[in-house]
């Protein structure tokens, strides 16, 4: 019998997400996935699964799932409490939950983004090769909503070797190590070391797509804007208020405002867990 997930409350917003769709800009899809991949695969491997398999992205918890069938099920990411069949856990481990018993995330205290991995894979039908929510491209299934199930998959490997994964404290001001962008001329001199030696700060206007920043400006040498080229996840590209917008996992194919600087991609991780109000800073890698 396949184990069903009933979603009992998404909470904020809660997604699909697996680790995406590479490969396939060209045809104006981009990568997609979880905005934390780190914080995914780590879930996956407690749960006995491919690093690969579906899991539910939860932005900062009050997820409630119930269950069908016994689970193991494993949640990394932003800490927060977790309560399952009346029983309080800790992130970072497996956790095994009876069949009718609820799981629930409470409000995370730190970071942004949970996740949930329940061994076998969340088993939607794939799109384009994976079962990702690109919002953005409105791929894949639908955000979570109260009363959806979800199925769960087959495909499993052996159970992890370990009962607790030590999960490293998210900074209070993360330090995101950055390239210099394709763009630089476009600014005026020290634009740059201004936005390597100065703090900004994550507007309320933060989601999947990238993270609108707030700090000193940083102006351009020239008017008029660039046509349409091609976009990454990390690219910090710059409008004309001067006000940088960081690319996360649901970022455009292509993007016309100039990118001053790219994130490094060991720290987009990081950076997909800052939350509105919090402050970050650059610095050259």
């Amino acid at each position: 019998m396949t184990t069903k997930i009933e979603v009992v409350r998404p909470g904020v917003f809660a997604t699909v997400q697996d680790l995406g769709r590479p490969g396939l800009a060209a045809i104006g899809v981009g990568r997609s996935g979880a905005a934390d991949r780190g914080s995914l695969r780590l879930a996956n491997r407690l749960a006995g699964n491919p690093e690969s398999h579906a899991a539910l992205e939860s932005v900062l918890g009050g997820l409630v799932l119930r269950f069908s069938a016994p689970a193991t099920v494993a949640v990394t990411g932003a800490p927060c409490p977790i309560i399952a069949g009346g029983r309080a856990f800790g992130p970072g481990s497996p956790i095994f939950v009876r069949a009718g018993e609820e799981l629930a995330l409470g409000m995370a205290s730190h970071g942004l983004r949970c996740y949930v991995a329940v061994r076998g894979g969340i088993d939607v039908p794939p799109v384009l090769g994976a079962r990702a929510t690109d919002t953005l491209g409105k791929l894949g299934p639908p955000a979570l909503s109260a009363g959806m199930t979800l199925p769960v998959g087959q495909e499993v490997l052996a159970y992890p070797a370990v009962d607790l994964a030590p999960l490293a404290s998210l900074p209070d001001e993360p330090v995101l190590r950055v390239t210099p962008g394709p763009r630089v001329p476009w600014f005026v001199p020290g634009a740059l070391s201004t936005l390597v030696s100065s703090g900004y700060v994550a507007t309320a206007d933060v989601d999947r797509v990238g993270v609108r920043l707030d700090g000193p400006v940083l102006s351009r040498a020239r008017g008029g804007e660039l046509p349409p080229e091609a976009a990454v996840p990390g690219a910090v590209q710059v409008p004309p208020s001067g006000q940088p917008i960081l690319f996360l996992a649901d970022h455009p194919v292509t993007g016309g405002y100039p990118v001053i600087a790219v994130v490094e991609e060991a720290d987009l991780d990081l950076a997909a867990q800052v939350r509105p109000g919090q402050r970050v800073r650059f610095r050259l890698a």
